[in-house]
């Protein structure tokens, strides 16, 4: 049975009201649901944007806190008392020698690698979840997560005083899984993948009541991803780019980039105009990728092999809708392999300095395929979005990298090595005058 709307709840914000099925429309009370009854689609939180529309201006946003609470009328909680741990606001890099590189002359790169508090975009979305879950009355929240997700519930779990216990693949990188533990929160390793943990969080959530951040609040938790399209809209000068590529793990944040991107343009603050995007998926998990590739609108599931471990869902719940979106704004969604993800990891960190994890490394390595197969106008505003932080896969990238030059504290050993380097063409470093 469809739940009735009680409209008269004082304590919802005027800016939200109800979640609504993505299929058939059906209406539910905004609580901990996230699949609707009759169609078995996802819900979404709906939103009144004419009041919105009044509330918010390019001058109130700016006035803002510095975090993605500047944004909070176009988020689903209903009171002032969010949880501000200093998420969002990340850079918007403008490339250079990347972009040199790629023959690219407007690339930008939206450094996530740098959010707070775990330096990955999952703060944004567990802010986001854990301030309505608090609403809702939860006191232990929880998520299936491989690895950032964890990472981020967590660390701001323990900033809310909320208990916690998340659940990870027994498999991952270790630098993701002493990132959560350091929070000390309960953590269960299964020996599975991700598809086969969430399935396991799902019964979790329906014997124990807790609040999942990706399951039961699933329809809050994913508008945290919005804030990176209200970013990057104000961050151009509240103008839309012209290309984004993002990585493509449930569908989620490619989505809701684009999300946030319409959001703005219903109330005002930004021109529309037509944005191409672009996914980017590993070989080892890409069934969106293969989806797209084929001309399916429906998504068969694979079992992950990659290194990228931080987007390899075999099951993603939005990747129908990721398929769409690209075809509808003339965008693509390709895959590489795993050599071609180190290769991204190791081009961005030479020419911007921004190390970024594997899932990052993804999307710089599509970024360059497209690039090299003429897919971006060279002239085109393009975005690409880096999500994560190299220093939590390290694993990756060893035995792909040079080594340190070990010597001797004496000026000869120093230059015995420095001709090494030479030799090696590392370095082209002379001596000046002093």
């Amino acid at each position: 049975m469809t739940q009735a709307i009680d409209t008269t709840q004082k304590q919802l914000s005027p800016t939200f009201t109800k979640l609504v099925s993505k299929e058939g429309g059906i209406e539910y009370e905004p609580k901990a649901l996230y699949v609707c009854e009759e169609t078995f689609s996802p819900l979404e939180v709906s939103y009144d944007y004419e009041a919105i529309k009044a509330r918010v201006s390019r001058a109130s946003i700016e006035a803002g806190p510095k975090s993605i609470w500047r944004y909070k009328p176009f988020l689903p909680v209903a009171t002032d008392n969010v949880i501000d741990v200093g998420t969002g606001m990340t850079p918007l890099v403008k490339s250079t020698r990347l972009a040199r590189r790629l023959g690219l002359k407007n690339l930008y790169i939206k450094n996530d690698a740098v959010n707070m508090p775990t330096l990955s975009f999952k703060d944004r979305v567990v802010s986001v979840a854990l301030s309505r879950a608090r609403e809702l009355g939860f006191s232990t929240v929880s998520c299936a997560s491989t690895g950032n997700l964890a990472n981020s519930t967590a660390a701001i779990a323990a900033h809310a005083g909320l208990d916690c216990c998340v659940f990870i693949p027994a498999d991952l990188e270790a630098g993701k899984v002493l990132g959560t533990l350091i929070y000390n929160p309960t953590v269960m390793a299964v020996n599975g993948n991700y598809d086969q943990v969430n399935r396991l969080c799902s019964e979790v959530a329906n014997t124990y009541g807790w609040g999942f951040v990706n399951i039961n609040l699933r329809p809050y938790y994913s508008e945290g991803s919005k804030t990176l399209g209200f970013e990057v809209a104000e961050q151009l000068g509240w103008q839309l780019p012209d290309v984004v590529v993002s990585p493509i793990a449930s569908g989620s944040l490619y989505t809701k980039i684009r999300k946030g991107f319409q959001e703005f343009v219903k109330v005002g603050l930004v021109d529309d105009k037509p944005v191409q995007f672009h996914g980017a998926q590993a070989e080892g998990c890409s069934p969106v990728a293969q989806a797209f590739r084929e001309g399916r609108d429906f998504i068969t599931p694979v079992k992950p092999n990659t290194i990228a471990k931080s987007i390899a869902i075999g099951n993603p719940a939005d990747g129908s809708y990721a398929v769409e979106q690209a075809r509808e704004t003339g965008g693509s969604i390709e895959a590489v392999n795993d050599a071609e993800i180190i290769e991204g990891i190791k081009l961005l960190a030479e020419t911007e300095g921004i190390f970024t994890e594997t899932a990052g490394g993804t999307t710089i390595a599509v970024l360059k395929k497209l690039a090299e197969a003429g897919k971006i106008d060279p002239d085109a505003t393009t975005v690409a979005y880096i999500t994560g932080n190299g220093l939590k896969t390290q694993e990756a990238v060893q035995g792909h990298i040079g080594e340190p030059l070990t010597i001797e504290p004496k000026l000869g050993s120093f230059e015995q090595a420095l001709e090494r380097a030479r030799t090696l063409e590392r370095l082209d470093w002379q001596p000046t005058s002093v």
